[in-house]
């Protein structure tokens, strides 16, 4: 079930019936911050609503002021170990942060976050990793499972719920699907807050997008999730654009141009793949919610042509382009790209007014 209370990071929303944020995170050196910036903006620019930095010691601390001041997105502070960093980057004007009890433990410590983010309104992420159960909960509950990792949100919960503090986000992450499901299900039935969901250490991008799209699939259609990371070894870029994917293909939120293509036979007139990765390269990062479709041959395509806003199809005339069930003429490969830029455009300002 959607969560009851909502928190806002920044000007997003979170939970309470808000639409299912997209976040990211960053790889660079958070003390870089000219570097960090720079891959904040790549990130916004194809959609990341929210964008978590790690703050791993005093010069990323430093850094956040910096960061926060031309940052397009809200910035979430990622702290571990150290609950000084979390009181510096309260200071920095951080919007959230997210905090891991399995490595964050002392009362006081936690109390006294609490206190000083509850007093500047910004909300704290207790991210409970499959990989960071403490030992006592491990041996209790018969290793790392659902009831132990749920049973370490409690705790923190409760740890942050003695001071007053509300504005609570969850995340119960483990590198297994099912197991992030599971979990993910209990803190749904058991309480208010949002949650965050991923699945941790999901691998490189072929993976980590398909194992991130099993959990979420299933938790979001269970209407389960209130903001969303698929977590990518590597480059964080493909990571907003697998996870507006998910979303789109849920039909839960739609904001970006959707590539469709064909798998291809021994029918195909062209080179499917090469054009619809040229496509997609041309479209990435258009917010204009329409569908483009690249087929092979005249089997498919007509039909998809019909469907799509804009379609390519291999003819033996050549390349045909549609645009919203009508054909346009064939063209030939060099020509074809201009077109489709132009029909882009025209969609765009018809999306526009």
């Amino acid at each position: 079930m959607a969560s009851i209370i909502g928190v806002r990071v920044g000007e997003t929303a979170i939970g309470a019936g808000a639409p299912v944020a997209v976040q990211s995170m960053t790889n660079t050196a958070t003390s870089d911050h000219l570097a960090t910036l720079n891959q904040i903006e790549k990130l916004a620019f194809l959609g990341a609503e929210i964008i978590r930095v790690s703050v791993p010691d005093d010069p990323a601390a430093e850094a956040l002021h910096k960061i926060i001041e031309r940052s397009p997105v809200p910035i979430v502070a990622d702290i571990h170990f150290r609950a000084d960093l979390a009181v510096k980057s309260i200071q920095a004007g951080v919007h959230k942060l997210r905090l891991n009890p399995g490595n964050i433990r002392r009362t006081d410590d936690v109390h006294r976050i609490a206190e000083l983010a509850g007093k500047q309104g910004i909300p704290i992420r207790i991210g409970v990793n499959s990989g960071s159960v403490p030992g006592d909960l491990r041996e209790k509950y018969g290793g790392v499972n659902e009831n132990s990792m749920w049973k370490a949100a409690e705790r923190h919960i409760a740890l942050l719920k003695e001071t007053g503090f509300e504005d609570i986000v969850l995340s119960l992450k483990a590198s297994d699907p099912m197991l992030t499901v599971r979990v993910n299900r209990i803190a749904a039935a058991e309480c208010p807050y949002p949650l965050h969901l991923g699945v941790t250490e999901a691998g490189p991008q072929e993976t980590a997008g398909i194992r991130s799209a099993v959990a979420m699939g299933i938790l979001l259609n269970e209407n389960i999730g209130d903001t969303i990371r698929v977590s990518i070894s590597g480059s964080p870029e493909p990571e907003p654009v697998a996870g507006w994917e998910i979303l789109s293909s849920l039909d839960l939120r739609h904001r970006f141009v959707r590539i469709v293509s064909c798998p291809t036979c021994a029918r195909s007139r062209i080179d499917v793949e090469a054009l619809a990765l040229k496509v997609q390269k041309m479209v990435r990062g258009l917010r204009i919610p329409v569908t483009v479709a690249v087929m092979g041959c005249e089997v498919n395509g007509p039909g998809e042509a019909r469907d799509a806003d804009i379609a390519i199809t291999g003819a033996p005339a050549g390349l045909l382009l549609w645009r919203d069930g009508e054909s346009l003429g064939a063209f030939s490969e060099e020509h074809i790209e201009e077109r489709l830029i132009e029909e882009l455009n025209k969609l765009e300002r018809r999306t526009l007014k």
